[in-house]
């Protein structure tokens, strides 16, 4: 029986519709990566096994997000772990000069906006 895939957002809906209109093979939220302080789990939002990327989907990255991902790349370095930003233009907070790519930029995340590029995918 197949398992009914509950995605959160209309953003990952159209990212996993791309996906599987690519016949592209993924899993979504089937990973768990522990990270500390006070163990922690991060559950990433796509996960392409043939070249063992892991795709974060952002419409908004708030302070908790951003130290999260920070926490869990130091400690993980192995894991290739990239943003899709719906908007990379998008300011940390408000007032702040900061947009999400800086950000990203900032901490070696690879990023794209709006959707998977197509080298992501090979």
């Amino acid at each position: 029986m197949k398992r009914t895939i509950r995605f959160r957002s209309k953003f990952e809906i159209s990212v996993a519709k791309t996906l599987a209109d690519k016949g592209i093979p993924f899993e979504y939220e089937s990973k768990k990566i522990v990270f500390l302080p006070k163990p922690r789990t991060y559950t990433p939002d796509f996960y392409l096994p043939h070249n063992d990327i892991y795709i974060e989907v952002k419409g908004h990255l708030d302070k908790g997000d951003r130290v999260k991902m920070v926490l869990v790349k130091e400690q993980n370095p192995e894991l290739d772990i990239r943003f899709v930003f719906m908007n990379a233009r998008n300011k940390i907070y408000k007032g702040s000069k900061t947009t999400y790519a800086d950000w990203a930029n900032r901490y070696n995340f690879e990023w794209a906006e709006r959707t998977i590029p197509e080298e992501w995918l090979r």
